[in-house]
């Protein structure tokens, strides 16, 4: 009798502490280097997380914090996240050189056409082949903005010859290799510094999405916007990475996991370039309210850029392979090939 007694009694400790176990809650902080009106903020994350908290019946939550209030500086958030300073992080891949190379051949000039949906679903079809790169970290999402227009504060551009000798905002080093090609300075910087830059004269413009003119007030500077018509009208993309602490993922019950995994899949991909190719009209509207000018190449101005940067491709290969990366040149033409696929459904 004693022994069936503790039978019993182990078997309601064990199923207590199963219960325990499924019953865990957590909070999970996520940081980021913009302001909390901005895109990411407003209509990806709080959304996302919205959802997730609903669906774990409230085991999970969430802490953002915009504008780098944990600490820190923007090229600090992947260490950050991999060190487990903060659970997740959104920052850029391009924001720590070398650590992340074979998702840069999205940034590429003709790789990404403009669509950030179609680039995003092109990226979630090759997470195989940029699996090297993420294995320090978990990742929940490897995503692109619409892409970047050139804007300035005083030169008016139409053709590649108009930007020789201007220094150019960029945050990537794909970007100052595409820049150099163009005979104009790279400056590397973080976004959230091209307001200052740009005010106080240190570039006379930069490569950005029209996503961040109102965050940034870029309305109140820039006098000059510039992109092309239709496909391929911007001026390359960059590549953005939201990720989680490997540990902190690892530590999560299994069906706290599955709500993550269920949350961080090929639909979220699809949803994410839809918020992304939504945001750039407001921007541009707050352009055409305020003192600028957007300027629309035609296809023959559009390819004295493209002409001239045209090695850059070439180049990213050399390096990549230099690194390690052995496939680099079919990386480059599965990429444009999956865009494309993409961009036509």
């Amino acid at each position: 009798m004693k022994h069936v007694t503790k039978l019993l009694a182990g078997a309601a400790i064990a199923t207590l502490m199963s219960f325990g176990a499924q019953a865990q809650e957590v909070t999970l902080t996520i940081q980021h280097f913009l302001g909390p009106k901005a895109p990411i903020q407003k209509d990806l994350l709080e959304p996302w997380t919205q959802k997730i908290e609903k669906e774990s019946g409230g085991r999970i939550k969430f802490e953002i914090f915009p504008s780098m209030s944990m600490g820190g500086n923007p090229p600090e958030l992947y260490r950050q996240v991999r060190d487990g300073v903060a659970d997740i992080v959104w920052t850029l891949p391009g924001y720590t050189p070398g650590v992340f190379p074979r998702t840069e051949v999205f940034e590429l000039p003709g790789v990404h056409l403009g669509d950030a949906r179609a680039t995003n679903l092109a990226i979630y079809d090759m997470m195989d082949e940029l699996a090297p790169d993420l294995k320090d970290i978990h990742p929940l999402l490897v995503h692109v903005h619409a892409g970047q227009a050139i804007h300035t504060t005083q030169k008016e551009i139409h053709t590649v010859a108009d930007v020789k000798g201007l220094k150019l905002r960029t945050p990537t080093r794909t970007g100052s290799w595409v820049i150099e090609s163009w005979g104009a300075e790279p400056v590397g910087m973080p976004v959230p510094a091209l307001t200052q830059a740009l005010s106080l004269g240190v570039v006379d413009g930069g490569l950005v999405p029209f996503e961040v003119v109102g965050p940034l007030k870029l309305n109140e500077l820039v006098s000059y916007s510039v992109e092309g018509q239709g496909a391929n009208s911007r001026f390359g993309t960059s590549v953005f990475l939201l990720a989680m602490n490997k540990d902190r993922y690892e530590s999560l019950p299994d069906d706290l996991k599955k709500i993550l995994d269920d949350n961080t899949g090929r639909d979220f991909y699809a949803h994410a370039g839809d918020v992304w190719n939504d945001v750039e009209e407001a921007g541009k509207q707050l352009i055409r309210n305020g003192k600028g000018e957007i300027i629309e190449l035609t296809p023959e101005q559009k390819k004295t850029f493209d002409d001239a940067s045209a090695g850059v491709t070439d180049r990213w290969i050399e390096e990549a392979n230099s690194e390690g990366i052995a496939n680099a040149a079919s990386l480059v033409e599965e990429a444009k090939a999956a865009v494309l696929k993409h961009t036509k459904e």
